[in-house]
């Protein structure tokens, strides 16, 4: 005698919307120390952060807000909204202006002139996760700085979902940001 086997609903995820994340920020859901970004609807726990990477975003901070001056905002690990199901916290963001400079919103693709990622153990993550959603979104100007190989990868033309130009650079590169040729950055200075 065949038994019949009843089909368990497979399980889903729940996938979160940017208003709805922001909904959990507002009422307490989490702390204000907690990392944590919102990834194609998922929530995702960001690790800690160590002092060598902390110390490159510093640098680069320092570097970008010298040289850019009122050109630009930069923007240190804050949120960027890409909706309807994105709203990562990248490592550094250089922004257009605004004279609000994103007190009544955060900033979005469209408002973002270069966007940088430090990797000492997310490049994977970073290349593989964040770049396609970056890309999808139209960032023009996405770096990787890639601390355990020593180099950094400059990510650029998105179509598709997909950066069309990859360049990696080392000690002896120079780069600068597609929205500002005149800004020009050593590798080397960046790296250490």
């Amino acid at each position: 005698m065949a038994t019949e086997r009843s089909e368990k609903p497979m399980l889903q995820h729940w996938k979160f919307t940017v208003d709805e994340f922001q909904r959990m920020g507002e009422v307490g859901l989490f702390n204000e120390d907690d990392r944590v970004e919102l990834i194609d609807g998922e929530l995702i726990r960001m690790n800690p952060i160590g002092h060598g990477h902390a110390g490159r975003v510093k640098l680069l901070n320092h570097s970008l807000a010298l040289q850019l001056g009122e050109r630009a905002v930069v923007s240190v690990q804050d949120p960027i909204q890409i909706r309807p199901r994105g709203q990562p916290q990248p490592d550094l963001m250089v922004l257009r202006p605004r004279a609000d400079f994103y007190s009544t919103s955060h900033p979005t693709a469209a408002d973002v002139l270069l966007l940088i990622e430090v990797a000492d153990s997310s490049l994977d993550y970073d290349l593989n996760t964040k770049g396609p959603m970056y890309a999808l979104a139209g960032i023009p100007d996405y770096w990787i700085v890639d601390l355990v190989e020593s180099r950094i990868l400059v990510l650029r033309q998105p179509v598709d979902g997909e950066y069309r130009s990859v360049q990696t650079l080392g000690r002896g590169d120079v780069l600068h940001p597609l929205a500002f040729p005149d800004v020009l950055i050593p590798v080397s200075d960046i790296l250490g």
